[in-house]
């Protein structure tokens, strides 16, 4: 099988804050199958570390007040443009990124907040019709 993974779930220290998420059960997943590491956030061009950034009002801004919205949504192009070429069977990305949430992701006020909808990169992958899920969902989903 061929997966594309956040690379901040595969243990690259590429999240905001210089470090990473690694999780066990995606690096289970992995084993023995085709893998394709991705951080859509670095691929638009910002830096990590990086100010951490959410949506508010469909546009990605960074705590600071600086808008960052187009360098996500260039990483998120570029994402598409892997998967297109690639095909992967499946793509697991990291829960709540303003990138790569599936199911809900920041709400905007840096207070913590969640709201339901994905982040930039999912919904573009969904919208061409990928298959993402939400690594917190390996389990339920029968990985």
């Amino acid at each position: 099988m061929k997966i594309m993974v956040s690379a901040c779930l595969a243990g690259e220290n590429c999240k905001y804050n210089g470090g990473n998420n690694r999780s066990e059960k995606v690096l289970q997943l992995m084993e023995g199958n085709e893998v394709i590491l991705v951080c859509p956030e670095q691929m638009g061009g910002l830096p990590t570390p990086r100010v951490p950034a959410e949506i508010k009002d469909g546009i990605v801004t960074a705590r600071d007040g600086r808008i960052v919205d187009a360098e996500f949504r260039r990483g998120a192009e570029k994402c598409l443009e892997i998967a297109e070429r690639e095909r992967p069977d499946l793509i697991v990305l990291q829960p709540r990124s303003p990138s790569c949430g599936v199911k809900q992701r920041y709400d905007g006020t840096f207070t913590g907040t969640l709201t339901d909808g994905p982040g930039v990169t999912t919904e573009l992958l969904i919208k061409n019709g990928f298959r993402v899920i939400d690594a917190e969902d390996l389990d339920s989903e029968g990985f």
